[in-house]
C-alpha cells in the first residue's frame, strides 16, 4: 500500500485509510502488506504483515505536509517487494491526489525499473476531483503518469468522482487481484540478448465477440548466473 501523504491529502485520508482496509480485508487472509506513506520522501510505517491491526497503525500516520515524491515512492516499493515479498504475486496500490513534484526518479524511469525487476503489478487510484490547486493541464498530467504506470505494468488505473467512490474501487481492485491468471512460455531469444521485450496476449472464444486481455507490455530478461563449483583447499 503506497499512500499520499502530502499536504493536500489531509482531509482525504481518514476515507482513503478506511478503504485501503477494506481492500486487505477482502483478499486472502494468508497475504502479506506493508505501508508506505510518502510526501517529499517514502517512509515504510509498517513491514510486511498479515495483521489487519498493524496494517491500520501504518496508515494512520498521517502528517500531510510536504510536495508528491510519487515515482520515488513506487520504485522504493518495487524493490522492497523484489528483495523481500515471500509471496511469488507482487501488487502495489497507490492512492495520490497529484502529480509528481519531489522525486528523483522520473515516469519512465520508474517504469523501467519496474520492468527491470520483473516487477509488481501496479494499480492506481487518482484521487483528482475538486482540486482548485491545480490546473486542468496538471490534472491531465497527473491522470496520464498515473494511467502509464498501471498499464505498462498490467494493472488498472482508477479515477472516482468523489471521495465515497474509493471504498467501491478497493472492492473492485481486491476482486481483480484474485482472479488473474499466470501464463508463461519460453522465448526463442537467449536471456543474454539484450533489451525490451514486448509482449502481446490474444484470446479468442467462439461466440464471445472482442474479446481484451490485460497484461503486462513486456518485460527485460533476466540472465541466469552459473554458479561455478569452489576448488577445494589444498592442504
Amino acid at each position: 500500500l503506497v499512500v499520499d501523504n502530502s499536504g493536500s491529502m489531509g482531509r482525504k485520508r481518514p476515507s482513503v485509510n478506511k478503504s485501503a482496509l477494506d481492500l486487505i480485508q477482502a483478499s486472502n487472509s494468508q497475504d502479506e502488506a506493508f505501508v508506505v506513506n510518502f510526501s517529499d520522501e517514502a517512509i515504510i510505517d509498517q513491514e510486511f504483515t498479515s495483521d489487519v491491526n498493524k496494517l491500520r497503525e501504518g496508515l494512520s500516520h498521517i502528517e500531510a505536509k510536504g510536495g508528491t515524491a510519487l515515482y520515488d515512492a513506487v520504485a522504493a516499493s518495487a524493490d522492497k517487494l523484489a528483495a523481500e515479498a515471500k509471496r511469488p504475486k507482487q501488487v502495489i496500490i497507490l492512492i495520490t491526489d497529484g502529480e509528481d513534484n519531489a522525486s528523483d526518479y522520473n515516469l519512465e524511469q520508474t517504469i523501467r525499473r519496474v520492468q527491470q525487476l520483473s516487477g509488481p503489478v501496479i494499480y492506481t487510484i487518482g484521487l483528482l476531483f475538486g482540486d482548485e490547486d491545480m490546473s486542468r493541464s496538471e490534472v491531465k498530467e497527473a491522470r496520464h503518469a498515473l494511467e502509464m504506470l498501471s498499464s505498462e505494468t498490467g494493472g488498472m488505473a482508477f479515477f472516482p468522482k468523489n471521495i465515497e467512490q474509493v471504498d467501491q474501487i478497493a472492492a473492485e481492485v481486491a476482486r481483480d487481484i484474485r482472479n488473474q491468471y499466470t501464463l508463461g512460455y519460453h522465448s526463442t531469444k537467449p536471456t543474454t540478448e539484450p533489451g525490451f521485450r514486448r509482449v502481446e496476449v490474444r484470446a479468442e472464444g467462439k461466440g464471445q465477440g472482442k474479446l481484451i486481455v490485460r497484461t503486462r507490455t513486456g518485460y527485460f530478461p533476466v540472465a541466469r548466473v552459473v554458479k561455478q563449483p569452489e576448488a577445494a583447499e589444498k592442504k
